[in-house]
């Protein structure tokens, strides 16, 4: 095995060591999940690493695609475990989420695996809103760890990337930038008050 595959490792264990701290916060109750968004989050990344896959995408490169689809499923489900982890579904999760649902039912009846790629993208993006907005409002209700280990995950990763096109690393790019933006906007307050402390 060579390095970039122990990077690879790498990633994946900082990413489930992270999920497995949303997973405990969700059992016990202090974090609740979207159900809509780690639903989607579920079923895109997986249609995304089949399709890559299909297409010549690099196994390697891959692997967090499928962590970033198997997890979130873990977590939809046992977010039913507990009925303190219940978050209220309103009318925009559910655009969402059959924006989402739209998204990818386009890909099972177009065959094109770059399309597949980019619709699983925007699948998973609109599948991102809802906790986005639920995290700027109610950052309480997160586990922000989870989304920092996400980051970091995929950055360990992006150097075993053997081949910069759409299949290889469209997916991990995205993944960046949406736990970047989770992240944000659970410790908005934190760092916005930090900085406005430190000009005071």
């Amino acid at each position: 095995m060579i390095f970039t595959h122990w990077l690879v490792i790498a990633g994946v264990i900082v990413g489930f060591g992270g999920s497995f701290k949303y997973i405990r916060d969700t059992l016990i109750g202090e974090t609740k999940p979207n159900r809509v968004s780690w639903l989607m989050w579920s079923l895109a990344p997986l249609i995304s690493l089949g399709a890559a896959l299909s297409s010549g995408g690099d196994f390697w490169a891959n692997i967090r695609v499928f962590t970033a689809g198997f997890i979130p499923l873990i977590i939809f489900i046992i977010s039913f475990v507990n009925p303190k982890s219940y978050w209220k579904i309103t009318f925009f999760d559910l655009v969402c989420g059959a924006c989402s649902a739209v998204a990818i039912i386009i890909w099972l009846v177009i065959d094109s695996p770059r399309l597949a790629i980019i619709l699983a993208l925007l699948g998973d993006g609109f599948a991102a809103f809802p906790t986005i907005i639920k995290a700027w409002k109610f950052p309480e209700t997160e586990t922000g760890l989870t989304f920092i280990a996400g980051i970091i995950s995929v950055l360990l990763i992006l150097p075993s990337i053997p081949v910069w096109n759409i299949e290889n690393s469209a997916f991990q790019i995205y993944l960046l930038i949406a736990n970047f933006s989770i992240a944000i906007s659970i410790y908005r307050k934190k760092i916005f008050g930090y900085f406005l402390a430190d000009k005071c």
